[in-house]
């Protein structure tokens, strides 16, 4: 199942109230006033950390695959008071009209596209909507299997009419091989008697430090710092590209991106 598939209807709506990790918008913040502007925030979904960069007056724009979270996210900006342009669109397929100073994934969300081929496509649309000299941050991790004590736990919230949400893990298969991860995750809402109850797999696929060095020069993109968490399996990049003929020039604007 595709990002695209997998975060909408109940998903969407339980996204929010039951996520385990919400991103600090600091370090996103501080990459784009180092990289410059305008900002593109590869996969925002629901708006963080993207609403409150744009709180702080930063040049961001946003993308994700997912309709049902981007309407998410446009009514959090309109309660927020926040004004906030974000585009439709798959990462693998990105054609947006302008090239950025900054792209960047808050958070390992590259991780969700499921296999090297559409990683590839992805990272070489990243690399045609970059302004000369602009700079992508792409957080990656390699997942811990579910512990078997927690396969069929129950994480609870409540939504703001009053429903009960639930997640939980049914069941997981990993390849190590494929390096993917697929979990089957219950997903569940409880209100006046009513419920609705959807089982969704969601897939993980990481990459190897070189491996994903060797997808990135491929789609004409160089690692220029790779930041290591030291005793985790976390990895982050800076990847910048070499300017071509017809690149845009600092102001991001271009007719030929995509």
């Amino acid at each position: 199942m595709l990002p695209a598939d997998f975060y909408t209807g109940i998903v969407a709506e339980l996204y929010g109230p039951l996520k385990s990790v919400a991103q600090d918008p600091e370090p996103y913040a501080a990459f784009v006033q180092e990289a410059g502007s305008p900002a593109l925030e590869l996969g925002c979904g629901d708006g963080d950390p993207l609403l409150d960069l744009r709180r702080r007056g930063l040049d961001v724009e946003g993308v994700d695959s997912s309709a049902d979270m981007l309407e998410r996210c446009r009514r959090r900006a309109r309660k927020q008071g926040v004004d906030v342009v974000v585009y439709h669109q798959r990462m693998e397929a990105l054609d947006l009209p302008r090239r950025y100073r900054a792209i960047f994934l808050a958070g390992p969300t590259f991780n969700l596209l499921p296999d090297d081929s559409t990683a590839l496509a992805a990272l070489h649309r990243i690399r045609n909507h970059l302004a000369v000299g602009g700079t992508a941050l792409v957080p990656l991790f390699v997942p811990s299997p579910t512990p078997a004590e927690r396969i069929g736990r129950v994480r609870t919230a409540t939504a703001d009419d009053g429903a009960e949400l639930r997640v939980s893990v049914l069941s997981e298969e990993r390849s190590d091989s494929a390096r993917t991860q697929t979990t089957v995750l219950r997903y569940e809402r409880y209100r006046d008697g009513e419920s609705t109850i959807v089982d969704r797999p969601w897939v993980l696929h990481w990459y190897t430090r070189s491996g994903f060095e060797s997808l990135a020069a491929a789609a004409g993109l160089i690692a220029v710092s790779v930041l290591e968490t030291p005793g985790a399996s976390d990895l982050q990049f800076q990847l910048q590209a070499a300017a071509l003929e017809g690149d845009a020039d600092a102001t991001g604007e271009s007719s030929q991106a995509g």
